[in-house]
């Protein structure tokens, strides 16, 4: 059984026929961990399959006891896990052993998910590279002297290498959305306020969301069918009507309404990234699509508003720690913490003007279009070796910050490959809370292409 390429849905299927257990996958998924993780460093802590089928799981109710039987997930270890520990990446939380779980946690433990380990992360999500230097660096597979991208760089590497069907990670700058890119596979950023936050540990309170990182669009919208569900004690939870995500997912697209991101903020990305989008767009003009090209250069502003708002809601989170403790940051996080702490209240101020103004430029922009289209990020994955991590996150998260800012529902899936065989991926972006619509596009434009077939040779 060759989990790499195995999909959720896939695996399902096979465990429903009797094909397979819920063993069998949970223990292969293992010796690829046993085999990979010492050289890619995906997982802080593996729970191995003995540990996770004893685990006490919540009884699942109906149809969602089912929905995920015995599929192994593995969970940014940004999420409480019960009697499980969850470090954040940071030498502060090396030993905290959480009593409870998360609340998405808890939601995949109802549908029957087996959760297998705690992700590698960029040390407390601020970051981009996945250079942890407390838990060792997370390596990109398909080139293990690149980075995977973060702050979610386990997850990715996870699931782009069968050591897990499936993975939760965090986004408040685009950080499921630039692993996704940068590791080939799907990574998708809900609505904000769509999924709890209840039980993550917090970088952004404004910010931050949760989503699903996935081999292909419809395992993502699977995952999304599970933990999208209003929690009435999360300040961030807003009570929306459930989204139908697999119901929606083969809408038809003949039609739609896509605008191509153009102008000079887009245009820095590398020629094959562009190239890469050009043809992506030419894949929606052959389904029948109608697609334009728009300016979207005032997605700069968003994107600094965003770094703004990020940084200061860091240093408010470990207002203690980068008082007392300072010196167990790592250097690349303390220096962005530091420079958030200094964020005068004005510029905060005019950081949240901003996000007012992007959230209605946003809803004005989806009057006229359905769908935006653009790089998710703006190069292939650099070496891990000679870049400083934070000119990198101002890079790597360009194309993705805006969207952090404005809370809308963004997608990253594979579209390409450069010369030297690493992953492009697509970003297409959708109004507030039309998640099921942005998965629809995306599963669309991954049935016309051949991307998503592809894997790292490990």
């Amino acid at each position: 059984m060759d989990t790499q390429t195995l999909t959720i849905t896939d695996a399902l299927e096979s465990v429903h026929r009797g094909d397979v257990t819920p063993q069998d996958l949970a223990e292969t998924c293992f010796r690829e961990i046993e085999r990979l993780n010492p050289a890619l460093n995906a997982y802080i802590t593996v729970i191995p399959p003995e540990d996770s089928f004893k685990a006490e799981y919540p009884a699942g109710t109906g149809a969602l006891s089912k929905t995920l039987r015995g599929i192994p997930i593995a969970v940014k270890d940004l999420f409480d896990t019960a009697g499980i520990r969850a470090t954040a990446g940071s030498k502060f939380f090396a030993d905290n052993i959480p009593e409870q779980d998360a609340f998405v946690v808890e939601r995949l433990k109802q549908a029957g998910a087996l959760i297998n380990g705690k992700t590698n992360t960029h040390e407390i999500a601020l970051g981009v590279t996945g250079n942890n230097p407390h838990y060792g660096t997370a390596r990109n597979p398909w080139n293990t002297e690149r980075i995977p991208g973060g702050s979610s760089s386990g997850s990715a590497i996870a699931v782009a290498t069968g050591m897990a069907l499936g993975a939760l990670g965090t986004d408040t700058g685009g950080s499921i959305r630039i692993p996704a890119s940068l590791c080939g596979i799907v990574g998708f950023k809900p609505t904000y306020g769509r999924v709890s936050l209840r039980g993550v540990f917090p970088l952004s309170w404004n910010l931050d969301h949760v989503g699903p990182l996935a081999k292909c669009v419809k395992d993502a919208a699977l995952l999304m069918q599970v933990i999208s569900v209003y929690d009435p004690i999360d300040p961030a939870s807003i009570k929306m009507l459930a989204g139908d995500y697999l119901g929606h997912l083969a809408d038809d697209m003949e039609g739609r309404r896509i605008a191509l991101g153009v102008g000079k903020y887009v245009e820095a990305a590398d020629a094959e990234v562009l190239n890469a989008l050009r043809e992506a767009a030419g894949v929606f003009e052959a389904m029948g699509c109608r697609v334009r090209e728009v300016n979207v250069d005032w997605l700069r502003d968003a994107a600094l508003a965003n770094k703004t708002m990020t940084q200061a809601d860091g240093a408010a989170v470990h207002r203690d720690r980068l008082r007392d403790h300072s010196e167990m940051f790592g250097e690349d996080v303390r220096r962005r913490l530091e420079d958030g702490a200094k964020t005068t209240s004005t510029e905060y101020a005019l950081a949240r003007r901003t996000q007012a103004e992007v959230r209605k430029r946003c809803e004005l922009f989806f009057e006229s279009q359905e769908f935006l289209i653009l790089p998710a990020t703006p190069i292939a994955a650099p070496t891990i070796a000679g870049h400083d991590a934070v000119e990198q996150a101002g890079r790597l998260t360009r194309f993705t910050a805006p969207f952090n800012l404005a809370g809308l529902p963004a997608l990253s899936l594979p579209c390409g490959f450069t010369k030297e065989g690493l992953p492009i991926g697509l970003q297409i972006v959708a109004r507030a809370w039309e998640d099921a619509k942005v998965l629809n596009a995306g599963y669309a434009f991954e049935q016309m292409t051949e991307w998503h077939k592809r894997f790292p040779a490990i």
